[in-house]
């Protein structure tokens, strides 16, 4: 299991666990202090009432005749009926409300950012880099990158890679050889092709290619390679990084972006390198 995808399991558990808590303190939680119940409404009413008419009783004269209710001229009629408030909706205080709101908004909140780290980490499966990508037909391919005894490395942007002309005969006691599946097509005139990662292996920089010395040069730090991609000068570390390459029944050139290639300096070269001026200083 990646790192990645590992990363991505413990933010969801972790996600789940939280909304699981926030959920369970929110439902749990008890009335407020300040909260009555219709129960105490009633007993704090009759209570009032009773000392009311206690201290009525002793403000009154002791001969004074008893009271006497005297009787509505009219019968009280309600303007609507009555409707029962249950305990559950009488019992909601203004507070609980807040606390139960905020952590709804905090739920939808962890689980937005879960759907969004699932998305982020969740392997494309069609289509885009990190997939096979089709480069175009093999004999086309061919005809682009070898203009006479001169490579013209061709770019090919889904695959951020450069497709280069590599002779079968060299495969052997060369850094690719193994690893033979980074060149493919070279069973009819024993040319085959490579796709070079266009990322520098020192720091990452975008590696363009230079007409003049028929290599590829490092703008950032000063790194180079021959044609083939294998180290010359420069920090780099190793030689550039390369895709695992195929030609599908339809004679397309397949890119697999999936698969990078790491391999050593080379001990000996398999083009002459440079061949002219450098583009980099």
């Amino acid at each position: 299991m990646s790192g990645a995808a590992l990363f991505g399991i413990i933010l969801v558990v972790s996600t789940v666990v939280a909304a699981g808590a926030i959920i369970a303190i929110a439902s749990r939680r008890s009335d407020s202090e300040g909260s009555v119940t219709s129960a105490e409404l009633d007993r704090k009413a009759a209570k009032a009432d009773r000392d009311r008419r206690k201290a009525m009783a002793a403000a009154a004269p002791a001969d004074a005749p008893p009271a006497k209710l005297v009787p509505a001229p009219i019968e009280f009629e309600d303007d609507a009926p009555r409707q029962e408030v249950t305990a559950s909706e009488f019992g909601v205080t203004r507070r609980k409300f807040f606390n139960r709101a905020v952590g709804a908004i905090f739920g939808l909140y962890l689980l937005q950012f879960a759907l969004a780290g699932l998305a982020f980490f969740w392997p494309k499966l069609k289509g885009g880099f990190g997939t096979p990508i089709s480069a175009g037909a093999l004999d086309a391919l061919k005809a682009e990158v070898v203009d006479g005894a001169r490579l013209v490395p061709k770019f090919i942007p889904a695959a951020q890679s450069w497709v280069v002309p590599f002779p079968m005969s060299s495969l052997p006691g060369s850094s690719f050889e193994a690893t033979p599946f980074v060149v493919a097509g070279g069973e009819s005139d024993g040319i085959g092709l490579m796709a070079l990662w266009q990322r520098c292996v020192h720091l990452g920089c975008r590696v363009p290619s230079c007409e003049s010395s028929q290599g590829f040069e490092c703008p950032c730090h000063g790194s180079k390679y021959n044609g083939h991609g294998e180290y010359s000068a420069g920090p780099a570390p190793r030689n550039l990084d390369r895709f695992a390459v195929s030609v599908d029944a339809a004679g397309e050139f397949i890119i697999e972006t999936g698969t990078v290639v790491q391999t050593a300096r080379a001990k000996h070269y398999t083009i002459a390198y440079p061949q002219g001026p450098f583009c980099v200083g």
